[in-house]
C-alpha cells in the first residue's frame, strides 16, 4: 500500500483502485483520477472501489490520518478537520497532479468542502456523497431524522432500532449500533458485514475531527459563492445522516450543483443499487470529457 508523507511528516497510507485513463481536459490530454475521502473517520476499506467506479476513473482512496494504515500522528489536534485539508493538498503534490477530480463521503465531505475553498484551482469536479453539512453550518434537526425513520416502521428490525434513536436522541442512551439498520437501504447480510468491518476504531480520531475551530463556516460559504465548478451532491433517499432536504440546501451554496436522491439508498449508496450509484457519478465525472474529446 503506498505511502505519503503529509504537511507534518506523518505518514499517511491510500489504495489505488483501476487504472490511469487518460482524456481531455480543457484542452490538454491528461489523467484526473478522483481523489476519494473516507467519512467516519474510519479506515477507508469500507468505500472499497464505490461499487464498480473504478472501471470508469482511476480512484486514489485516502487513509486518513490515524485510520488504516496510516500513521498516528505525533499532535492530536491535527485530526481537526481543516488541519487535515492540508493532508489531500500533500497527497495531491505526491502524486503530481495538475488537478484532480475529489470525492468526499460522509464527514469526508466536509473536508472536501474545506480543500475547495482554499484550493479552487486544484480541483475539476467535486463529488459529495451521503455529505456531512458541519462545514457549512446546516444543521439536521432531529424531527427530520425521525421522520425518514418511521417511514421504514415496516421494516422486522423497526421497534428495537427505533427505540434505541428516540433514546440517543433524548439524550438518554448510546447504542448506536441498535440503529445501524437505519443507515441501509436494506439490513441484509452483506449490509451487516459492511456495518461490522467500518466502523471507526480511533476514538481519539472522532472527538478531534470536529474540535472547536474545525470548520469556518462563514469563509466556506464565501468562497463557495464564487465557486463554478461542477458539483454533484448524491444522497440516498433514506439516508437518515445525510436526509435528502438538508442535502438540497447543501446544494444551494453552489452556482453549477447537481443534487442526485437515489431511490430506496441510505448512506452507502453504493451497496445498496451499484448500478444505479456508478450510473450517475460515472456521467457527472465523464460529462465534460465526453463533451471536449
Amino acid at each position: 500500500m503506498p505511502t505519503y508523507s503529509a504537511f507534518d511528516g506523518t505518514q499517511l497510507a491510500y489504495r489505488v483502485h483501476g487504472d490511469v485513463r487518460k482524456g481531455v481536459h480543457d484542452g490538454v490530454r491528461e489523467d484526473v483520477p478522483l481523489v476519494c475521502l473516507p467519512g467516519g473517520p474510519a479506515d477507508s476499506r469500507y468505500l472499497g472501489d464505490l461499487g464498480g467506479l473504478s472501471a470508469h476513473r482511476r480512484l486514489i482512496v485516502m487513509d486518513s490520518r490515524g485510520t488504516g494504515r496510516s500513521a498516528i500522528p505525533d499532535d492530536p489536534s491535527s485530526y481537526r478537520c481543516d488541519r487535515l485539508v492540508d493532508d489531500v493538498e500533500a497527497l495531491r503534490r505526491h502524486l503530481g497532479l495538475r488537478r484532480m477530480d475529489l470525492l468526499g463521503h460522509s464527514g469526508g465531505a466536509n473536508v472536501a468542502t474545506q480543500y475547495v475553498a482554499r484550493h479552487l484551482q486544484n480541483v475539476r469536479r467535486l463529488a459529495l456523497i451521503g455529505p456531512g453539512t458541519r462545514a457549512v453550518g446546516i444543521a439536521v434537526p432531529g424531527a427530520m431524522r425521525r421522520e425518514l425513520a418511521l417511514s421504514r416502521k415496516d421494516e422486522p428490525w423497526f421497534t428495537p432500532a427505533f427505540a434505541a434513536l428516540e433514546a440517543i436522541t433524548e439524550g438518554t442512551g448510546t447504542d448506536w449500533e441498535a440503529i445501524s439498520p437505519f443507515f441501509y437501504g436494506r439490513w441484509d447480510a452483506a449490509a451487516q458485514h459492511h456495518c461490522a468491518s467500518s466502523q471507526p476504531d480511533n476514538k481519539e480520531a472522532v472527538a478531534g475531527f470536529a474540535a472547536e475551530g474545525a470548520f469556518e463556516v462563514e469563509a466556506t460559504h464565501a468562497a463557495l459563492a464564487g465557486c463554478e465548478m461542477p458539483v454533484l451532491l448524491l444522497t440516498g433517499e433514506l439516508d437518515m445522516n445525510s436526509p435528502p432536504r438538508a442535502v438540497a440546501e447543501f446544494a444551494a451554496l453552489f452556482r453549477d450543483a447537481r443534487l442526485v436522491v437515489q431511490p430506496a439508498a441510505g448512506h452507502y449508496p453504493w451497496l445498496d443499487d451499484a448500478g444505479r450509484f456508478v450510473a450517475a457519478t460515472a456521467e457527472f465525472l465523464d460529462h465534460e470529457e465526453r463533451v471536449t474529446s
